[in-house]
């Protein structure tokens, strides 16, 4: 049975004693019913993973020793997704979650002339990517960048290998996923809202050096156009 984990936000040091947060002590004494003795991972979302020991339980201000700590290596390609989200907060949060499972790096809500939302709860966003983070087991958590404009997106993306583009709108050059994307590099990924990219936003684009792409035959939400490229990177890149 696989250790209990938990995030826990700084850096880790042998030996040292960590008071854990009250919703993280609350879960690990009231749900989990665990025990001083007991063993226990935490992450901080950095790269680093501490074993730890119970030595206080208490559901208020549960403390851990660390025993020791594995420092991860930064995946060698990261993908940044920018995703004009939906009205519907339910599938932004489903879209964060998984995403996360899949390893993505850094994750930018793209306000775009078609968006359907502008105004997003960070905290709430935020405790989904940690749950998620921990969920799939993994110590690279996400960044959560503040909404940027579409103008804003492409003008901070210079510098990246790949820079992709998924729209829907005949006559404009696109080439399957999976002739644009190559195994290790870096790449930028943007998903329109519902209503598609406009056609000057995708010629925008494209003369800063984006290509355009698409993901098949069949018209796809917003979100699952996103997962379908979080997934497919994460398969090229990691599949071993």
């Amino acid at each position: 049975m696989a250790v209990p984990m938990f995030y826990h936000t700084g850096q880790f040091r042998e030996n040292e004693e960590l008071v854990l947060s009250e919703d993280t002590s609350r879960h690990m004494v009231q749900v989990l019913r665990m025990a001083p003795g007991a063993s226990v991972e935490l992450t901080n979302g950095t790269g680093s993973l501490a074993r730890t020991v119970i030595t206080k339980a208490d559901k208020k201000r549960c403390a851990v020793s660390v025993e020791a700590i594995r420092t991860d290596k930064e995946p060698a390609s990261r993908l940044t997704l920018a995703v004009s989200f939906t009205k519907n907060a339910s599938r932004n949060e489903w879209l964060l979650e998984k995403a996360t499972e899949h390893g993505v790096r850094r994750i930018v809500p793209v306000l775009s002339k078609r968006s359907e939302r502008e105004k997003f709860r960070y905290d709430r966003l935020h405790s989904i990517l940690i749950s998620a983070l921990i969920q799939s087991r993994q110590t690279y958590l996400p960044e959560l960048s503040e909404p940027l404009s579409f103008e804003d997106m492409i003008a901070r993306s210079t510098g990246t290998s790949r820079k992709l583009l998924a729209h829907c709108i005949d006559g404009i050059p696109r080439r399957p996923l999976p002739e644009a994307l190559e195994a290790g590099s870096d790449a930028v990924i943007m998903i329109g809202p519902e209503g598609d990219f406009t056609p000057e936003e995708v010629a925008l684009a494209m003369d800063a050096g984006f290509q355009g792409i698409h993901l098949g035959s069949n018209r796809l939400r917003t979100e699952t156009a996103a997962l379908a490229v979080c997934a497919y990177f994460n398969l090229i890149n990691y599949a071993d």
